[in-house]
């Protein structure tokens, strides 16, 4: 196992297509697949369903996605230690939508300030709408939240990645077994919907193309609760792989299972004015996002700040 397997992996995962992570690396495809391959036959796990639509990681891929996140995220703060990251200073003013600030943020919060003590963040919790308002009033300087909802044309937009959606159903579920799940299968089943973030809109779009529709036993803004309500046999429920854990908070497992159609990724990334000048810590905030998810193989060049 070396950090080019690693980094063909992630960039696998995060992208969902052999020939994206091949495109944002500057490799040819073939490249890719065989360091996959020998992942694979390494560890003695399948790290992938290959898909019509892609490439969807199993259970034992997710598991191996987060370790090595860690371990390139590790590699590439050693290699900024040569660069005067100090010297950045400057208050930048940004928003998250719910899902984001949960499950995405955090971390990158603490690598910034380890990265740039002198970069000062002032963050709110917004709903989507609102910081669609601020940043086009000027309130806002940047935004994190899911790119895949905005709405305003006058909204620039940096996909950094996206999260494929799968049914979650309980462990030991005939449709885990089965591995693959109709609408037609799901429809028959009691069905939890999140409402958060527009999750309940999201996923009524999608439902509508399929000829079926939930059977909705609960809605609910949170988590947790769906993923207890599955967890013991309440319902099922489909949400992207960003949110999933294999286990609810009294401990039970979770499952994923792939449909038959199409579900929608959820993609994640930063938004700002179209209009707005990007320089100083914008500049630094949008950079840093932009080399650990697009360029996951460079470091930041500073010389052009």
């Amino acid at each position: 196992m070396d950090f080019n397997q690693l980094t063909y992996f992630v960039a696998t995962a995060d992208t969902g297509q052999v020939s994206r992570a091949a495109n944002q690396l500057a490799i040819s495809q073939s490249a890719i697949t065989s360091a996959i391959r020998r992942l694979e036959d390494e560890l003695g796990a399948k790290l992938f369903h290959r898909t019509h639509t892609g490439m969807e990681l199993t259970n034992a891929g997710r598991e191996l996605a987060r370790s090595a996140r860690d371990i390139l995220d590790r590699v590439e703060e050693a290699r900024y230690l040569s660069h005067d990251h100090a010297a950045i200073n400057g208050t930048i003013s940004i928003a998250a939508t719910y899902t984001v600030m949960g499950y995405f943020l955090p971390y990158h919060l603490e690598r910034l300030r380890r990265l740039f003590p002198g970069l000062t963040i002032q963050l709110r919790e917004l709903p989507r709408e609102s910081i669609e308002e601020d940043l086009l009033t000027g309130r806002l300087d940047m935004a994190l939240v899911l790119t895949s909802n905005l709405e305003h044309p006058e909204l620039e937009r940096l996909t950094l990645f996206r999260s494929a959606r799968r049914l979650w159903v309980p462990n030991n579920h005939p449709l885990h077994r089965t591995g693959l799940a109709t609408f037609k299968d799901i429809a028959a089943e009691e069905y939890i919907m999140l409402t958060v973030d527009e999750a309940a809109q999201t996923a009524m779009r999608y439902w509508s193309r399929t000829g079926f529709s939930p059977n909705v036993k609960l809605r609910t803004s949170s988590t947790e609760a769906v993923r207890s309500m599955v967890a013991n046999g309440e319902g099922v429920t489909i949400l992207s792989d960003m949110v999933y854990r294999p286990w609810s908070l009294e401990g039970r497992r979770i499952g994923t299972v792939m449909t038959d159609a199409a579900v929608p990724s959820m993609d994640i990334g930063l938004t700002w004015h179209r209009n707005r000048e990007i320089d100083g810590p914008m500049a630094v905030f949008r950079d840093y996002f932009r080399h650990a998810y697009l360029r996951p193989q460079a470091t930041f060049d500073t010389a052009s700040r």
